[in-house]
């Protein structure tokens, strides 16, 4: 069904608590995992109910979508970019979101790089790693992450706070987990090589939240789930 105030309250009501249940079941704290709101196609009234409910992270997987809301909401809060950046939107990107969580190679990270200096802004990121190995998804591969992580953390004006992932498709919870586990590996032995602290896991949606938490996530993406059907296109 499409968007109602009263069905995202209560759907809301049901994330929560199976937030709630994972945190228990993996002896984390609710206060360490971040449910953002996914708002691609949704309305500003959805991002504005969202916010008013306490969700403080919006999510937006096109720029210009993102850039007319953000122009737009007469409230505050986090924007960030979840979809493929294209080098041509960079510098909207750079304008206008709180954070970029699809930062997906060196080439993107100097332009980004090159674009941040321009106005001295100290830009976060998370790097995307195709986790699954999944030839349909964007995202470093695993074996190649530590490197251009290297390279980017020689970057004046990108800060990396961590690292992002979607779970492979066909959706299942074995090979979600398989993902989830090895990008928290990667994670804590790059934050031992470097020294850095990267303490962000964006992994997990709706259908894999559970076993993304349990993995370490910090960050759970849903837009759907909350907001009732997508609008079409």
């Amino acid at each position: 069904m499409p968007y109602s105030k009263d069905a995202f309250l209560k759907n809301l009501q049901d994330l929560n608590k199976r937030i709630k249940t994972a945190c228990n079941a993996s002896d984390r704290s609710i206060q360490d995992v971040t449910l953002m709101a996914v708002t691609k196609r949704f309305s500003l009234d959805a991002a504005a109910a969202a916010v008013a409910s306490g969700i403080n992270v919006l999510g937006e997987n096109r720029v210009q979508e993102g850039v007319e809301k953000i122009q737009h909401a007469s409230f505050k809060t986090r924007w960030e970019l979840i979809g493929h950046l294209q080098s041509n939107k960079a510098k909207l990107a750079i304008q206008y979101f709180d954070r970029i969580q699809s930062v997906d190679s060196l080439k993107l990270a100097n332009r980004l790089n090159r674009l941040a200096s321009e106005t001295e802004k100290q830009m976060p990121t998370l790097l995307q790693v195709n986790a699954g190995d999944d030839s349909g998804k964007f995202g470093l591969p695993l074996e190649e992450t530590e490197g251009v992580l290297n390279e980017i953390l020689k970057l004046d004006f990108l800060t990396v706070e961590g690292f992002m992932t979607i779970a492979p498709l066909p959706p299942n919870l074995d090979t979600a987990k398989k993902a989830f586990v090895k990008l928290r590996e990667l994670r804590d032995h790059l934050k031992s090589l470097t020294g850095q602290p990267l303490p962000e896991l964006s992994m997990g949606m709706t259908f894999d939240l559970e076993a993304a938490i349990a993995a370490g996530s910090t960050c759970i993406r849903v837009g759907s789930a909350l907001f009732g059907e997508r609008p079409p296109l």
